[in-house]
């Protein structure tokens, strides 16, 4: 894998033992195939073979590690980066990897989900809130109590029968409470 061209045997003989094999070096691979794999691995290995363009390969390379599951994002890339170095690329992956679009789903956060997700009921709260008041009035403690108290799914189902409630006793004495 290295640079120096391939000297490894292509055979194992000894204690009545003869085996023949033919030894394929990596460099002669069609890199821009490995390119076309769906598997990242694939994709990574792609660096030591032949390849059109270095620096397109890596970018490539670099846009499907971005897509992998952060778990499985930084092993990626470690590989990727001491391979490259064996064909000297390391400092092309580096650049490439420098602006990797890292996609992460907020809400899967377990600190941040939480905090986002509790933001957005605070949110929602407080509209339903105003919009109460302005319809109905000031809102009594028990009304505020109800309210502060009412998980993301009943405000929603609130904001809906706020469109046909006659008071506030209605909307918020209702089945849903």
């Amino acid at each position: 894998m290295g640079e120096a061209p391939l000297r490894m045997v292509t055979s194992l003989r000894g204690g009545g033992l003869s085996f023949e094999y033919q030894a394929i070096d990596v460099r002669n691979l069609d890199g821009d195939r490995l390119l076309e794999s769906e598997e990242v691995g694939d994709n990574i290995i792609a660096v030591l073979a032949q390849l059109r363009d270095h620096k397109e390969a890596v970018r490539q390379i670099v846009m499907r590690i971005a897509g992998l599951a952060p778990s499985e994002r930084a092993t990626a890339l470690e590989q990727l980066f001491i391979l490259a170095g064996l064909r000297r690329l390391e400092e092309i992956v580096e650049q490439e990897a420098r602006k990797m679009p890292v996609y992460i789903d907020i809400l899967e956060n377990k600190v941040l989900g939480r905090e986002f997700k509790k933001g957005l009921q605070e949110g929602e709260r407080a509209i339903l809130r105003r919009v109460i008041e302005v319809r109905f009035g000031s809102l009594p403690s028990w009304a505020e109590q109800r309210l502060a108290s009412a998980s993301t799914d009943l405000l929603e189902k609130l904001a809906t029968r706020l469109l046909d409630a006659a008071n506030l006793e209605e909307l918020l004495n209702s089945p849903l409470m």
